[in-house]
């Protein structure tokens, strides 16, 4: 009963950019059954009410369907695919952002003994499992609110929270209490990739990250690898292809400028691995503006190294979700001019990569990645779609 008052919800109040009047709530609707497409996960909480949806992590495969949901605990490359999606019997999503601030209130809040213990070390940033009913009653009640303006200010916080509460005391719970924890397996795992994806195009030491992250070298591979199912390395790999595809989508002339911009020195190994990966040649990138749809990307708890000339994915959080947009990309887009941000002392201390990337921007405008609670480096005017819910 409650997945049917589920679907008709999502199927009602859909979006083409699947935003809805609640921040951190996201209503999906597929009609078609794409190819398998490279995207990043975010950190969320997303369950499917009709159709389903297979993605692939490393070597790991998480399948997951009506009744079931899934937890992403951190923002990782996955390979994503509707597996039952047409107009008829369009597939129908709902998504929560998983804020390591919220779920350590609710951890904060609980008693004494009403949550089992977390082991020492990390588990996977992303699990599945059958949905409970009172989970799916939360659901749909904080969904009732998009009908009830009035209320909705009111009421939706502390419905969110009790979605959050039967989340951490249900089967994926250790995977989202690690989020809330400052000393979890699973957050200095964070730290390690959010450097790694900041710095994807820097070659660099893995005792440097393991530093980072406040671990031995030996239970950082450890829990990384629980964490993500790929190494450090292959970790990098994929971020630098998954950077290196949307570039080309604007700039499908320049496959050398690229194969540097991303951090590679071989074009040749560059090229085979990118065919590896998507199934042509980099020179064959459909060269238009990538649309994907984006879960809502939360602040980090704690602000990660930055190292200047590094640019990567420019996002801007607006109406609750990110918008990945593209410069130079055809569609009104201002590239403008890069503005560094200054590195301080103390941050430029904390690692020190082996090599910087080589500087070939070609004078072609390279996006940059910025998270909502920075200062803005650039304009752009156009949207460039989002990237596909978990």
């Amino acid at each position: 009963m409650r997945l049917e008052e589920l679907r008709d919800l999502l199927a009602r109040h859909a979006r083409p950019d699947w935003t809805t009047e609640i921040d951190g709530v996201l209503v999906s609707k597929i009609d078609r059954s794409d190819p398998p497409a490279l995207s990043m996960s975010g950190t969320v909480l997303a369950v499917i009410a009709q159709g389903a949806k297979r993605l692939a992590l490393g070597d790991r495969i998480f399948e997951y369907g009506a009744g079931q949901y899934l937890v992403a605990s951190v923002d990782l490359p996955v390979t994503g695919q509707f597996l039952q999606a047409d107009p008829e019997q369009p597939a129908l999503g709902f998504g929560l952002t998983l804020e390591p601030s919220a779920v350590a209130e609710v951890l904060l809040a609980a008693g004494p003994g009403d949550l089992p213990t977390i082991g020492g070390g990390a588990s996977s940033g992303i699990a599945v499992s059958d949905a409970p009913a009172q989970l799916l009653d939360a659901a749909v009640r904080l969904l009732r609110l998009l009908d009830e303006r009035r209320d909705r200010a009111v009421l939706a916080p502390l419905i969110k929270r009790e979605i959050l509460w039967r989340v951490i005391t249900g089967e994926l719970g250790a995977t989202v209490r690690q989020l809330g924890l400052a000393d979890s397996g699973l957050s200095h795992v964070s730290r390690a990739v959010r450097w790694i994806r900041e710095h994807y195009a820097q070659r660099f030491r893995v005792e440097d990250v393991a530093r980072l992250s406040g671990m031995s070298v030996s239970a950082f591979y450890r829990n990384f690898h629980a964490v993500t199912a790929m190494s450090p390395i292959q970790f990098q790999k994929q971020i630098r292809l998954q950077e290196a595809r949307l570039l080309l989508a604007t700039h499908p002339n320049d496959v050398t400028g690229v194969c540097h911009r991303v951090g590679y020195d071989n074009p040749s190994q560059f090229s085979r691995e990118y065919r590896r990966q998507f199934g042509m040649p980099p020179a064959r990138t459909p060269p238009a503006c990538v649309t994907r749809r984006v879960l809502p990307r939360v602040s980090s708890p704690e602000p990660s190294p930055r190292v200047t000339g590094v640019r990567s994915l420019r996002t801007a959080r607006q109406d609750g979700c990110v918008q990945v947009r593209l410069a130079g990309c055809g569609r009104g887009c201002d590239s403008g001019a890069d503005q560094r941000a200054p590195v301080s002392s103390s941050t430029a201390n904390t690692i020190r990569p082996t090599a910087r990337a080589p500087s070939r921007s070609h004078a072609i405008g390279w996006p940059r990645l910025r998270v909502h609670d920075e200062e803005p480096r650039r304009s752009c005017t156009s949207r460039a779609g989002s990237r596909r819910l978990t």
